[in-house]
């Protein structure tokens, strides 16, 4: 399994960062994983960027994290995955939102909760949530049913 993960802004959390590399580094033993941060810089100019960097792959499954997104389960974000034959691209955008151009491009809009978080728990809530799917694709025993 191949995938990129794009962020805007970097972690300034030590705590959120460790965390984040726990699961960072138990994914990579599951899929090949890409990690692109890109600058802080408001809604227009984070979106150019993003689309310039989805550009250079000719990305088809593009996934973006947003509130108005559908949610889904930990076991449906594993059938998710497991159900796609090529790189998955995630990407959660900056403070003020994400470019519309951009979420015109995903294919899927995904919610992690009706709650808002701020960005980092945003990060640390995805790498968690793709360790967790990968890891019941594979039938680990990290998910509890």
């Amino acid at each position: 399994m191949l995938m990129k993960l794009i962020f805007i802004g970097k972690l300034k959390d030590r705590a959120i960062q460790s965390k984040c590399d726990e699961y960072i580094k138990r994914l990579r033993h599951y899929a090949k994983l890409e990690i692109v941060e890109l600058s802080d810089s408001g809604v227009e100019s984070e979106g150019k960027a993003i689309l310039r960097e989805l550009e250079k792959e000719r990305v088809r499954d593009f996934i973006v994290l947003t509130e108005e997104g559908k949610e889904f389960t930990s076991c449906q974000l594993s059938e998710r995955l497991a159900s796609s034959d090529r790189k998955l691209v995630f990407l959660i955008g900056g403070p003020y939102g994400i470019a519309p151009e951009v979420k015109a491009a995903a294919n899927t809009l995904l919610s992690l909760s009706k709650l808002t978080f701020p960005h980092e728990i945003a990060r640390l809530l995805l790498c968690e949530q793709l360790f967790r799917a990968v890891n019941i694709a594979n039938g680990g025993s990290y998910h509890h049913e």
